[in-house]
Order: structure tokens, then sequence, then C-alpha cells
């Protein structure tokens, strides 16, 4: 009988199998063959056939038992303990010949506190030539100094070591009074687009870390450093760069066509799809009441006279065909 079958046995052992153990120690003898928990006890080496009557089944003593189950125990932790050392012996070479270590930088890390990842996306820049940024509108739409100046001064610091800025905004930023000040401010190659729509706040330095939202109001944010990730969102960044408008540091107006302003056609795009107004203002980054200020004009310029027929006219007139 092996260590190992005697330690499976033992897991195994239930109230009918210790049931008849007692009673076997009680009576001194129970008959053979037995209950079904007599195998696994003769297998434990609880019982064992008498010597005298082939039909008895005698218990052994606790004490003995005890001590052989302990001693199966011991030699089964001996035995793996002289496997670990096999182990050891056969991957030490390994080691010594310089293996490659697992990466001791988590690959994501969460954070929390708008204070403390501003100061984590420092330190991340402390050496960076690089800065890929998504901004969503309500990034400017509250100036907030505590927060806004630190990032400032990070991102000039970038600039004069020669590095380059990128960032993406919404088209409702464009003449924002707080973001116009912060490009009037930098010095050095940076250049800021708009988009009518962008994805949530991202942050990408030299193609390395990334950081993004880990909640609706942005006071947890994920450090992303797995490479397959970072560049993911780096190329998702390029792509969307490339269709935006640019802002900074030469702005480029957006033509009106029949009447039909770029951010009407954005919203037209929108109602086509059946959203309401209140998700049309959200995707574009403005308010309610300014969304279906914009709507009410581009019915009055399409001569809608309801919301079903306003569908109806964007599609029939192109607009969106047309769009840039």
């Amino acid at each position: 009988m092996t260590g190992n079958a005697r330690h499976d046995g033992l897991e195994a052992l239930g109230e009918d199998a210790l049931g008849l153990y007692v009673r076997a120690l009680h009576q001194g003898h129970v008959p053979a063959p037995a209950p079904a928990a007599a195998p696994l006890l003769l297998h434990l080496g609880l019982l064992h056939q008498a010597l005298d009557d082939p039909d008895r089944l005698e218990p052994v003593a606790p004490q003995i038992a005890l001590h052989r189950l302990l001693r199966v125990s011991a030699d089964r932790v001996a035995e793996e303990r002289r496997r670990e050392e096999r182990l050891v012996e056969a991957l030490e070479p390994l080691l010594r010949a310089g293996a490659p270590e697992a990466p001791t930088t988590p690959l994501i890390t969460p954070h929390s506190g708008k204070e403390r990842i501003g100061r984590i996306i420092g330190e991340a820049m402390a050496e960076a030539t690089e800065l890929l940024s998504v901004q969503p509108h309500d990034s400017y739409t509250h100036y907030d100094p505590a927060l806004h100046e630190p990032a400032l001064r990070r991102d000039q610091a970038l600039l004069e070591r020669g590095g380059r800025i990128r960032a993406l905004y919404q088209h409702t930023l464009r003449h924002a009074p707080p973001l116009a000040a912060r490009y009037e401010r930098l010095s050095g190659d940076v250049e800021a687009r708009t988009l009518d729509e962008i994805t949530e706040r991202l942050v990408v330095i030299d193609r390395e870390v990334a950081f993004v939202p880990a909640s609706a109001d942005r006071s947890a944010a994920l450090e992303i450093r797995h490479p397959a990730l970072v560049g993911f969102l780096a190329t998702m960044f390029d792509r969307l760069w490339r269709l935006a408008t640019p802002m900074f540091p030469r702005a480029v107006r957006r033509p009106t066509l029949n009447g039909v302003t770029p951010r009407q056609r954005a919203i037209a795009a929108l109602l086509v799809e059946g959203h309401t107004d209140a998700v049309v203002a959200d995707r574009l980054g403005m308010n309610v009441r300014t969304a279906r200020e914009h709507i009410a004009k581009l019915a009055a310029t399409l001569g809608s006279g309801s919301r079903a027929q306003l569908g109806f006219l964007i599609a029939r007139s192109g607009i969106l065909d047309r769009a840039p």
C-alpha cells in the first residue's frame, strides 16, 4: 500500500466508515464480509482479518493506527520535499545562466483620487518626449487651477525637452476661452484637433504607458503598461487624429453646406439613428438646450414641421452623404 493511496483514502473517510470502526472497537470484531465501508478501513489499516477466523475483521488499536497514518503522512511530505529539491537542481543552472526574469512592474495598476492620478501621470511624464491625449468636453467646462496648472507645467517641460504633444477635443470646445488661453501659453511642437465625437479621456505617454478612467466621475484611473493594450490605444488615437479638424496652432474652418452647419450635420447623423435629444447633447459635448436649438434651426433649414418629418428630410437632402 502506497503513502498516496492511504492519504487519498483518509480524505474519503466518512461517517459510515468511522461508525463501523467504532463498532469493531466496542465488539472486538465485525463479521466478514462486512458493510461497504469495510474495504476502506482495511485499505487504511484500521481493520485486519483475524488470524484464527477468516470470517471476522478485527480492529487495530487507535494509537497504533494513528501512528501508522502519521508515518505515511510524514513519508509523503518527505517525498514532496525531495521532489522540490529535484526541481531546484534542474532549474538552478538556468537561473545562473541569466534566464529572463518575470516583469516586476504590474501591467495594469488602479489608482484613485484625482490629485494622486495627476501625480502618477506627472511621474510617468518626467522624461517623456511624446504625449497623446483625448479630452472630453467637460475637461474645460469648469477650469480648476489646482488640476490644470500642474498639467500645463508638465506639458511645457515636455515641449522644452524637444518632445511633441497631440491633443483631441470635441468641436464644442473649439472656442472655449480657457482652452484657447492654455494653448497660447504653450511653446513648442504642440497641436490640437477636434471631432464631433471622441472617446472617454485617454493619456498615452511615449506609447509605453496609458491612463484611462476607471469610474464615471474620473476619480479612479487605470495605469496600463501592457504593450499590446498601449499599442492598441495609440493606434486608435492616430486614426482619430487623421479624421479630426485642426484647431491649434492654425484653425481650419469647417464648411457649411446648403445652409447646414457642420454641427447640425453631426446632430442630423445622430437623429437619423434614433437618439434622443439628451443622448445627442451628451455625445456631442453640449447641453440639451443648445442641442434643441440646433435641431430647431436644422428643421427650419430643411422645412420640417415635425420630428418624424425631419428624419425623412435629412435622409432625402443628402447632407450626410456630402459631409466632409
